[in-house]
């Protein structure tokens, strides 16, 4: 009789562990049921939001509108710079410079889904270290309000220099340049025109329109002889330039549609210096200029899209901002960026 009894005890123990770990299963299954089918619900209602937020377009819709793809895929090619020219007379002597720096150069691949965007730049000469100069751009463009900044650190400033009797060419690490520029605008006509159809192509221009425009314009640092160039040309003259320029300003941009294929853009936005904090140090000597006189900061832009369809387009851009003031010598200050790009819709 006990020994039934223990045989029947195993077999009950037997039965209740098989039912626990078929419980235990159900539980880990169903876990994984509820958290996938959670997962998926928070999926789609994070893209319904964006949905939403993508498609309630603040154009009028006769004129601007989203394209049909919500991914967007772009190879892009950019390149930019900085040039200095300098020419005026100071004390009797006549003095003009002729600088640029290197071009950066770098390939990159970007993604936009419904406006959250992503991209990968790649600068093949800093890879090699042939590339040593250090640059930020930042780009934002919506409806009625755009912007563009940038910043520049450079020992590649080089060119032909002259100041009195002295006449050579100033080489890399020669001069330190750091330069930064800032820009906004704001879009009167924002229902018709559109900036983010020529530069993101998050957006379609059907019809041509232009509009007004609105801005503040900003740039600021110096530019500066090294101990190198000190060491290289001793009877080199020790040059300081500081720059500090505020101005506002007003003008007008157009985009031009031609046909269903071309989108053609163009900007131009001079602002008056209201006020600004340049002075110059030659040698020791520092000069401050006038914190009200004439200068001037003239900001473009320009763009070519072509559409291939409506899933695939090209064209390219081009940002410049120019600087005009007059510190006993007159400065003029470019600085510039192009892209050429590559895309298509999903």
């Amino acid at each position: 009789m006990s020994y039934h009894n223990d045989i029947m005890d195993k077999r009950y123990r037997n039965y209740w562990v098989l039912a626990a770990v078929l419980l235990t299963f159900s539980n880990e299954t169903y876990a994984q049921r509820y958290d996938g089918r959670r997962h998926s619900q928070q999926v789609r209602v994070v893209d319904s939001v964006l949905t939403e937020r993508y498609y309630k377009t603040p154009y009028d819709t006769n004129y601007v509108v989203r394209p049909e793809g919500r991914l967007t895929l772009k190879v892009r090619l950019n390149q930019s710079g900085d040039d200095f020219h300098v020419k005026g007379d100071k004390d009797g002597i006549s003095s003009k410079a002729d600088l640029s720096t290197n071009f950066k150069t770098t390939v990159s691949i970007g993604a936009s889904y419904m406006g959250l965007s992503a991209s990968l730049a790649i600068n093949p000469a800093k890879m090699k270290g042939a590339y040593k100069d250090y640059e930020f751009n930042l780009a934002y463009y919506s409806s009625r309000l755009s912007l563009d900044a940038s910043y520049h650190r450079s020992t590649t400033l080089s060119g032909d220099i002259e100041r009195g009797d002295y006449s050579g060419h100033l080489g890399e690490e020669g001069v330190k340049l750091k330069m930064a520029n800032l820009t906004g605008y704001y879009v009167f006509n924002h229902r018709r025109f559109s900036y983010p159809a020529a530069f993101t192509q998050s957006y379609i221009q059907r019809r041509s329109a232009g509009s007004w425009l609105a801005g503040i314009s900003y740039q600021g640092g110096s530019i500066e002889t090294t101990e190198e160039l000190k060491e290289r040309t001793p009877n080199a003259p020790d040059v300081n330039i500081h720059i500090g320029l505020l101005g506002i300003g007003g003008g007008y941009g157009y985009n031009w549609v031609l046909g269903k294929k071309w989108l053609l853009h163009f900007s131009m936005l001079p602002t008056f210096v209201i006020y600004n904090h340049n002075h110059m140090t030659v040698n020791g000597e520092r000069r401050d200029a006038k914190h009200f006189s004439f200068s001037m900061i003239f900001n473009e832009r320009a763009a070519v899209i072509y559409n291939f369809s409506p899933r695939y387009f090209a064209g390219a851009t081009l940002i410049m901002s120019n600087s005009f003031f007059n510190n006993d010598v007159t400065v003029n200050q470019n600085k510039w960026r192009a892209r050429a790009f590559i895309g298509m819709r999903l």
